[in-house]
């Protein structure tokens, strides 16, 4: 039997412009994680897909093409060589919320790459499994840009731009960072799908929100890679304001946004698509348990406190 696990994220700065080409930074969330088991199974079943936390077991052969389970699994054998249907079963669980933005799918998917490269006795490069995770990408938001497959994989803080080679970050002083979850599902490829439509439609304010986007983005990576948290809580708000003019906000995400502000938060944005999914605040010092407690005292229907280094 083998095991592996996969953290969710979360996106600091850059979501939808990084789909343009402009910078995103994005951080592991290790509070929450997926994993995926592939075990032996009994003679003649072939190879089996298991998702309690869906209440689903199926054959891979019955699995649809464009099934993210069976995809993943389908790619990862033909990426290591294995022919025919050996008989074994791939169990994933997660503990990270789906369509809130925080990578489950993403997750779900570098746990069983991995899980079924170390069944086989394959070492796969970060690269690799990257690689084949960003292809079920596709399957899951239609049009990604990568970052989650980069930030879930190397498991690290990553300076991300489309197209150019991943870059990790150092985080000289580490600082605390609280996701709240609103509790509406947010499906990545609908809201990117929308500023895709309203860049079609004017493309020279869309380009020059980006534009700013990138350049919050930027800053952003200079505070975190020089030691100055602090001065990260004015870029968040810069950024949220960004993606408000947008169209991705919503009210819920604006409220907890208000909460966690009122709080004591330094800086707080929605994390991911938006239009519901969840949003993250920037705690200092001894403001964390303040504003963790007033963002579930608002409803959010999960806070984590995760510290990013």
């Amino acid at each position: 039997m083998s095991t592996a696990y996969a953290p969710g994220k979360a996106i600091l700065f850059g979501e939808h412009a990084v789909v343009y080409g402009r910078p995103a930074i994005a951080v592991p969330v290790g509070k929450v994680r997926a994993c995926a088991v592939v075990s032996p199974s009994p003679g003649g079943t072939g190879i089996m897909l298991s998702a309690p936390d869906l209440k689903r077991t199926y054959p891979l052969s019955q699995a649809a093409p464009d099934d993210p389970l069976g995809a993943i699994v389908s790619n990862t054998l033909a990426h290591l060589g294995v022919t025919g249907h050996p008989d074994l079963t791939v169990t994933v669980t997660s503990t990270i919320p789906i369509a809130r933005g925080m990578g489950s799918g993403t997750a779900i998917s570098v746990s069983i790459v991995r899980a079924l490269a170390a069944h086989f006795g394959a070492t796969l490069s970060d690269a690799e499994v990257s690689a084949l995770t960003f292809e079920v990408e596709k399957i899951y938001h239609g049009t990604p840009s990568g970052i989650d497959n980069t930030v879930v994989t190397y498991q690290k803080p990553v300076y991300f731009v489309k197209g150019q080679r991943v870059e990790t970050l150092t985080v000289k002083t580490p600082f605390l960072l609280i996701v709240a979850d609103t509790g509406i599902a947010s499906p990545t490829h609908v809201a990117v799908g929308d500023v895709g439509r309203k860049w079609q439609c004017d493309r020279e304010e869309c380009e020059a929100v980006f534009d700013r986007i990138g350049a919050v983005a930027r800053a952003a990576r200079q505070a975190i890679e020089l030691g100055q948290p602090a001065k990260l809580g004015p870029l968040m708000n810069d950024n949220q304001a960004l993606l408000q003019s947008l169209g991705v906000s919503s009210p819920e995400l604006d409220r907890l946004i208000e909460v966690a502000l009122g709080a004591g938060a330094a800086g707080a944005k929605l994390s991911g698509a938006g239009r519901g999914g969840n949003m993250i605040a920037l705690a200092p010092g001894t403001s964390a348990s303040a504003v963790e407690n007033s963002l579930v005292a608002a409803g959010a229907k999960g806070v984590i406190v995760n510290e990013v280094s």
